[in-house]
């Protein structure tokens, strides 16, 4: 049984400690913007007790790395209809997809300059950035289950506390951490073991631990905008990826990689985000509905991945213009590369000092705890 350690969202916790101190087109028009709020596709949720009627009307961009119908693009949608709804029309959230703001970096630095108030961003970007949130590189780090997986995303402490903490003194406040599913590997050759990766050219992100972890497999690894992915598999810039099933998907990366592991090696972790000075300088009733709408969508989240990963494995299985070889890894074959991966968590302690250290000590205990794991 999973133990609550009673934490509310990033945005909560870290107001109290600073009140003290990348598609397609259908729906946006050439800059990217969409009224997310009147689209109605997020049920009947309510205000609960917060007085909406002094609320001044607000008009707030959220920019999100994937394409329209992709899990962030549907999460922004959603948490922009429940602001609306809960604001009783004050509030509107246009939805910006990948590419119409720029790259996945453009968007981080428009977030920490106040052009735009919310963004979801994937930790594997603001690497260089913010060292410690490399930690969700950490291969085999997580329980499998990806239920108790975003459970421990929602209530850790080392995480929404002490993680949140590094990210906004870069002017970045974690919301919210959310799962996109979990992680698998496609290659233009088979992946099953270790030497399976002996110099295969392996795209990430652009994240130094990132970068280890496949280092450690012995593999070869460039990290690469998913932007130019497609292209880059297609023409054997690199070899192969890692990401949930439905982005591998909707992508058509399938239609350029014969072999797709069903590794569950990690999980996707993104992070609804908003700058900290617009944040701190709302009134209290406006802070309430984001705060609500926020923990309302963290089983919205959830649905909307398991929905779609489980989705688009039909569509992977089915194709067969595009047929691709789909391997599930053993438990003594994920153990050959658990094997190899636990050694790269002395690297990030070791890579971004005394803080991150802490961070990851403390988070492991939490996962000891909260998986039933511990000794």
């Amino acid at each position: 049984m999973m133990k609550k350690t009673g934490l509310l969202t990033g945005a909560v916790s870290l107001s109290l400690l600073l009140a003290a101190c990348g598609g397609g087109n259908d729906g946006n028009d050439a800059t990217g913007g969409n009224n997310a709020g009147n689209n109605g596709n997020a049920g009947n949720a309510d205000a609960g007790n917060t007085d909406t009627s002094d609320i001044a009307a607000q008009d707030w961009r959220i920019v999100v790395e994937e394409t329209q119908g992709q899990v962030q693009y549907e999460y922004a949608q959603e948490f922009a209809n429940l602001l609306n709804e809960k604001s009783d029309g004050a509030l509107t959230l246009d939805v910006y997809e990948f590419g119409a703001l720029g790259s996945e970096v453009d968007q981080v630095e428009q977030l920490q300059q106040g052009i735009i108030e919310f963004a979801v961003i994937s930790p594997g970007f603001t690497g260089t950035l913010v060292p410690e949130g490399n930690i969700f590189a950490l291969q085999f780090l997580f329980p499998d289950d990806q239920e108790v997986s975003q459970e421990i995303l929602n209530d850790s402490e080392a995480l929404n506390v002490d993680l949140a903490e590094k990210y906004v003194e870069q002017s970045i406040m974690p919301l919210s951490f959310w799962t996109e599913g979990a992680m698998q590997w496609t290659g233009s050759t088979p992946i099953q073991t270790p030497e399976d990766f002996e110099g295969f050219q392996m795209r990430t992100q652009e994240s130094p631990l990132i970068l280890e972890s496949y280092r450690a497999y012995g593999a070869d690894p460039t990290a690469m905008s998913w932007g130019e992915l497609y292209t880059g598999l297609q023409q054997g810039t690199v070899d192969g990826q890692e990401n949930p099933i439905f982005f591998i998907a909707d992508a058509n990366f399938n239609e350029v990689q014969d072999h797709m592991t069903i590794s569950n090696h990690n999980m996707y972790v993104t992070m609804t985000t908003v700058n900290p000075d617009f944040y701190n300088g709302l009134d209290e009733a406006t802070q309430s509905i984001i705060d609500e709408s926020i923990e309302e969508m963290k089983q919205r989240g959830f649905d909307i991945q398991a929905e779609q990963n489980e989705e688009f494995l039909s569509i992977i299985e089915d194709d067969t213009d595009n047929p691709t070889e789909i391997y599930e890894l053993s438990e003594d074959e994920r153990d050959a590369f658990r094997e190899l991966a636990v050694p790269v968590r002395d690297f990030f302690r070791d890579d971004v000092g005394e803080d991150g250290a802490m961070i990851l000590d403390k988070l492991e205990e939490e996962i000891a705890e909260m998986s039933g794991d511990e000794a």
